[in-house]
Formats: structure tokens, sequence, C-alpha cells
């Protein structure tokens, strides 16, 4: 299985999640887009994570400022287009890891969400407990439907509150299954490789079904 790891914004974990997945699917990894960073990128992460085995296939693009992909192309004076963009070719799964939410731009007439309409796979969206953060969730989620693009997963990255984590779940199509990653403090190999095998992908109604069941 292919798939896009997207957010519902910056910093909320996805290129844990993506070790995580790269490990689960024991499948390549490609960021199309490096924008700052240069000396620790995240194709070098997932290597460290996800082990020196994992293929790791080269950016579309490599940019020096860290900022939003469309800036950063601006101050090397890059135009990014989106016909730019292929989805490397393997005979194994590939875990495509974009830059920030859907609504990132590439330029200022293309988005993440673009790029994810012409390669043409299904999504894992990254969520993170923050204050917004229902907010964030639910607008992707209303984005990705608006788009037709199919959402496969929701990853709960870290500690939720009950009511948050249910409220999100609840506008979740039935199809979209869920899964929980738990708080790391270290990130290792040793340490992701153990997640992994605790991995449980559950459908979004799990939870409430236990519930009843203890009930």
């Amino acid at each position: 299985m292919n798939l896009f790891i997207t957010g519902i914004g910056t910093e909320i974990g996805k290129t844990v999640c993506s070790a995580i997945l790269t490990t689960y699917f024991k499948a390549d990894y490609w960021k199309p887009i490096q924008s700052g960073d240069l000396h620790y990128t995240d194709s070098m992460k997932i290597k460290d994570w996800a082990g020196k085995q994992t293929i790791c296939h080269p950016e579309t693009y490599r940019l020096i400022l860290s900022a939003s992909p469309h800036q950063s192309a601006s101050e090397e004076n890059i135009s990014i287009k989106i016909d730019d963009f292929q989805l490397p070719k393997s005979a194994n799964h590939i875990i495509v890891e974009g830059a920030g939410g859907l609504m990132v731009p590439l330029s200022d007439n293309e988005f993440m969400i673009d790029l994810i309409i012409k390669l043409n796979i299904p999504v894992a969206m990254v969520v993170r407990n923050y204050l917004g953060c229902i907010n964030h969730s639910l607008l992707s989620i209303l984005a990705l439907r608006q788009k037709k693009i199919k959402l496969e997963y929701v990853i709960f990255n870290g500690d939720f509150p009950e009511d948050t984590e249910r409220v999100i779940r609840k506008n979740i199509n039935k199809e979209t299954k869920i899964i929980n990653i738990p708080e790391i403090e270290s990130l290792t190999k040793g340490n992701i490789e153990c997640i992994t095998k605790k991995i449980k992908i559950q459908d979004h109604e799990y939870k409430n079904r236990a519930q009843k069941q203890l009930e």
C-alpha cells in the first residue's frame, strides 16, 4: 500500500509516524519536498529510526530555507509545479511524507492537497493534541472529502483527552481506520521498533464498542 502522510499542522510528528509506518509496512520512503534542515533531512531521520536498510527515494526539491515550500522556492528563484512530481517506481510499498498540512502552498496557485491528487494515493492524517486540534482536524477531513481523497488512516499521535478524541472519531468516515501511537520520550530505532510491534489498527467505532461491552 502507498500512503501519503499529512497532518493537521506542522511539528506534530509526521516524520515519526512515517518512520513507524515505514517499519510496519516494510515500505520505502519518499519526501517530495525538503524545505530546510538540509543538514539533517527527514530522509536521514527515517534512516536513523527505521533502519539503514530502508530505501529513501531522493527528494524532488531540496530547499535551503526552513519555511513554506512556496517561500523557500521563491528565495532560490525556483518555481514548484505539480507536474514536476512522479511517484518513485518501486515494487515495494511507499510512504510519502508531505510538508505541513493540506493547504501548505507549493506556489501561489497549487497546494499540498493538489500534490496528493496528482499522486492519486490514499492519506494517513496525523493528529496531535493541542488547543485547536479539533477544529484543524475537522477542517482537514472536510477538505479531503471535498476533493474526494480517501482518508485511509487517522493517526492519534500522543496522549489525548477522551472528549477530544471522541469528537474527532465521530466525524471520520466508517471506512477510515484508526492508529493510536503513544508518547515517545526518546526517538531511537529500538523505541520505534517496539512501538511498531504494539500497533493495533482499529476501525473508528472500536472504542465505542469496547466501552459498551464494559457497561
